[in-house]
């Protein structure tokens, strides 16, 4: 079965991004890595990140690409290639294991309207308390969240339960 993603020109789009071993935490153990691998795509190929929460094993992110552009899928191969490049050059767990730090695809949402974008907003900033790595969102230090809090997107003490 081929898998048809939708691909609109300006478009929002929310992603999960995983790894290949779910059990490594190569995302927050290397987050210099991934921000160099995102900033130097970012500067070749704009676009906006909305919204971003980098976990150990995955990450979610919200997209806004530029009005002419609808081609996220190049810019998750060459931040995956990038951070895939630079981790594997210090983690040795990866020279002797198969080597494979992502998963092959990635998951995308084409944000709908307002409300499709504030759930999944707040999806992406609860994230790290669904998983148990805090009980409180402005203490996970690899989020947008606190972004949010200095443009009053959010108080310091939301949760969103």
């Amino acid at each position: 079965m081929r898998y048809r993603r939708n691909y609109a020109h300006g478009g929002t789009y929310f992603f999960t991004v995983n790894l290949h071993d779910r059990e490594m935490q190569l995302l927050t153990e290397h987050i210099k890595l991934l921000r160099s691998a995102v900033a130097t795509v970012k500067a070749s190929r704009p676009f906006q990140i909305d919204a971003w929460v980098v976990l150990p094993d995955h990450l979610h992110a919200i997209w806004t690409l530029p009005n002419n552009d609808s081609d996220y899928s190049t810019r998750w191969r060459e931040i995956k290639k990038l951070f895939t490049k630079s981790v594997s050059r210090i983690d040795k767990r990866l020279v002797t294991g198969k080597g494979m730090v992502w998963q092959d695809r990635f998951w995308e949402h084409t944000i709908r309207d307002e409300r499709d974008f504030k759930h999944h907003f707040d999806y992406v900033h609860f994230n790290p308390v669904k998983h148990g790595w805090v009980e409180r969102v402005v203490d996970w230090p690899y989020s947008s969240f606190h972004r949010e809090v200095k443009r009053g997107s959010y108080h310091p003490s939301w949760n969103l339960y």
